[in-house]
């Protein structure tokens, strides 16, 4: 089969993005499309100039015998900033108070097209780290843990409160909750990671950060290095957090339960992000 350059460029520009940093070589593209290498480096300079453009991410090239393509998925400012304002504008909701301070998220979080751009945010800022696993704690950082592995293009483990037995043999700690002050248990099977691996911590909410402290402590089980952490929303909190160095999208300053004011801001992404850019 013989095919025309624009059959090319959509056939490719969809294998790129369904295979984000993922090194493809241009003898694979040359073998598909039946084409010289030197047609492959033109279409490809066509699609990185567009995924620029369009702010869709970046098209890396290796050079060398080893060498080939990789699509590294990445936002502009302003598309970042739309998608907090949404997850502000949502937010913001009254009826979505609850009893404690939190906030009714289960609608967001189960809504896939704007996951996947929360998830394409996050993956964008923590593409430099070398992420080899994304962690979360069940249940509500599932998706949004998926979401940034699908662009990352790297598995998920979920750690548990308690261990089941299709977990097989399991590793659990306890720790203290920050907002609760109270111990706690996580557990993981001891086949989720490898030692050596660089973990990005993820959820949904984040009060004081007990249970994010809680993963780092489970990583050091593993012998696991911690990449990074990503929070959706985070409150704001009269004592210390505990955790430092995490971004988040949202941040809670106060809720009045009695007139059912929601006060929310942009997260850290953008004056602790730029550190890891």
């Amino acid at each position: 089969m013989k095919w025309k350059r624009s059959e090319r460029l959509v056939d490719m520009t969809y294998y790129l993005l369904e295979h984000p940093h993922q090194l493809i070589p241009l003898t694979f593209f040359s073998e598909v499309y039946q084409s010289a290498k030197s047609s492959i480096s033109e279409d490809l300079t066509i699609v990185k100039e567009t995924f620029e453009e369009k702010g869709i991410g970046l098209l890396m090239t290796v050079p060398g015998a080893a060498g080939g393509v990789k699509y590294i998925p990445k936002m502009s400012e302003k598309e970042v900033r739309e998608i907090i304002q949404i997850l502000i504008s949502e937010l913001t909701q009254s009826d979505r108070l609850l009893p404690g301070g939190y906030l009714f998220m289960t609608d967001l979080l189960g809504n896939p097209e704007l996951m996947n751009r929360v998830g394409k945010v996050f993956a964008g800022i923590f593409a430099d780290q070398q992420i080899d696993v994304i962690m979360t704690v069940a249940t509500k950082g599932i998706s949004i843990a998926h979401s940034i592995a699908r662009h990352l293009n790297v598995p998920v483990v979920v750690v548990r409160r308690d261990s089941k037995v299709t977990e097989g043999s399991t590793v659990s700690i306890n720790y203290v909750s920050g907002s609760s002050r109270r111990i706690q248990t996580m557990v993981l099977s001891k086949r989720s990671m490898k030692s050596g691996q660089r973990v990005l911590i993820t959820d949904d909410f984040m009060k004081v950060g007990g249970t994010m402290n809680g993963m780092k402590n489970l990583l050091e089980e593993f012998d696991c290095e911690l990449a990074g952490i990503a929070v959706l929303v985070e409150a704001e909190h009269a004592d210390e957090t505990l955790v430092d160095d995490y971004i988040s999208l949202v941040k809670l300053h106060a809720v009045n339960e009695k007139d059912r004011t929601i006060a929310l801001s942009e997260g850290n992404y953008f004056s602790k992000g730029e550190n890891l850019i």
